[in-house]
């Protein structure tokens, strides 16, 4: 329980600033009046809060949609509290079955390692990384004892656990659950125990985890963390929520072009939930944006260039926006070849298969996906479609070969 302080006028208005900046996007703070209370004593004791994110590291790239959670960190950071990224390289051998309808394959240490390194380079992109607490679970996890893990089981009932949608759902239709995953929640609410964080911050599917750190603290004696839940962002296709396994993600260490391309393609109803969520935009600016979308003073087309340039902005630099911005209206809006395609080397055959050729470019990442897209239409050379999978293409210098929108590459003999 938070000890009552009595606070300064200054020190409230000082409370009211920090509320406004932290309420932004958030979907439910578990309990409601708990951060004010976690704030209020923050500012009168002068003690930063602790700020907890789990990374479960089962995938290296970090795109729009787990920014999210990153933003909502930054601006603790900038407030003066302390992050703890905890990378779950002791859970990620199991693995989160939050959404999942089977159970996980479990990871090796090497995968978890080289997920997780990947994982911290890409949050230094939102993240002041100097300013960063970063643990790996396996510090506390590892230490437990048999005994340890059965007093902890002991705070839990199945019951309770059942209660998950996940668990619920694969246990009515029948399919398997393993023991091990009934741990996953445990050892995640164990790492707010061990340290005693104040505020833990994650997505909304993750209420069953966030709220069983508080159980958890109050189980151990301490005082309970803050729950505060973020919305999840759908992808591109304006439906299911932003996923690499579902590709419709924008990743924010792809290229400039990439990303500028790809919020081109976000579905208009959602442009304003992006700006709120995933941009450093000021609310009062998002809001008249809204405003002037709404009563048609501003076209979809423009704001969604903004927003390209704003993502482009923040992961790549102000120069790489601006080029960014200049190729797509280069090669979309007035049709044309970009003036910097990459030039490529050949010392290849002097004809190749078409495949073949996507493949050694790195244009495609296999023989598959260069099929798929050729039968999609989405692959020319020197701006003439190519219709047919088996062509063999004579290799000449300057031929230009186009993927997609987006990818150019210009062959240099």
């Amino acid at each position: 329980m938070v000890e009552e302080v009595t606070l300064s006028a200054e020190q409230k208005q000082q409370v009211e600033r920090q509320l406004e900046v932290l309420n932004r996007g958030v979907v439910e703070i578990v309990p409601s009046d708990g951060l004010k209370e976690k704030i209020e004593h923050s500012v009168a004791t002068k003690t930063p809060l602790k700020i907890k994110l789990g990374m479960d590291p089962s995938a290296p790239d970090v795109h729009i949609g787990h920014t999210v959670v990153l933003h909502k960190l930054r601006q603790f950071q900038e407030l003066g509290h302390q992050i703890q990224l905890i990378i779950g390289d002791f859970t990620g051998r199991i693995g989160d079955p939050t959404g999942k309808s089977e159970t996980r394959k479990q990871l090796t240490d090497e995968q978890v390692k080289a997920n997780a390194k990947t994982y911290v380079e890409q949050y230094g992109k939102v993240l002041d990384m100097d300013k960063v607490d970063i643990y790996y679970n396996s510090e506390w996890l590892a230490k437990l004892t048999f005994e340890d893990v059965i007093q902890l089981s002991g705070k839990m009932t199945v019951a309770r656990m059942l209660e998950r949608d996940d668990f619920e759902k694969r246990y009515k239709s029948g399919q398997s659950i393993s023991v091990h995953e009934f741990f996953y929640p445990l050892m995640q609410g164990y790492d707010s125990v061990a340290l005693e964080s104040d505020i833990e911050v994650g997505g909304t599917d993750q209420m069953f985890n966030l709220l069983m750190g508080r159980h958890l603290q109050h189980e151990y004696g301490q005082d309970r963390q803050i729950a505060m839940m973020m919305p999840l962002i759908e992808g591109l296709d304006g439906e299911r929520k932003m996923s690499k396994s579902l590709n419709n993600y924008i990743g924010i260490d792809e290229s400039p072009n990439e990303i500028f391309g790809k919020a081109m393609s976000i579905p208009d109803e959602l442009m304003v939930k992006y700006y709120k969520l995933a941009t450093d935009i000021p609310m009062t600016e998002i809001e008249t944006l809204a405003q002037d979308l709404e009563a048609g003073s501003v076209h979809p087309r423009d704001a969604k260039m903004q927003l390209g340039e704003t993502f482009v902005r923040m992961y790549h630099g102000e120069a790489e926006a601006v080029e960014a911005k200049k190729y797509f209206q280069t090669v979309f809006q007035k049709r044309a070849l970009p003036t910097d395609i990459p030039e490529v080397e050949w010392d290849g055959e002097d004809e190749v298969w078409i495949v073949d050729l996507l493949v050694q470019l790195t244009m495609m990442n296999s023989k598959g996906e260069a099929r798929r897209m050729i039968q999609n239409g989405g692959v020319k050379l020197n701006e003439e479609k190519v219709t047919e999978v088996q062509q063999q293409v004579a290799i000449e210098d300057g031929l230009i070969v186009q993927v997609g929108k987006r990818k150019f590459a210009k062959i240099k003999k």
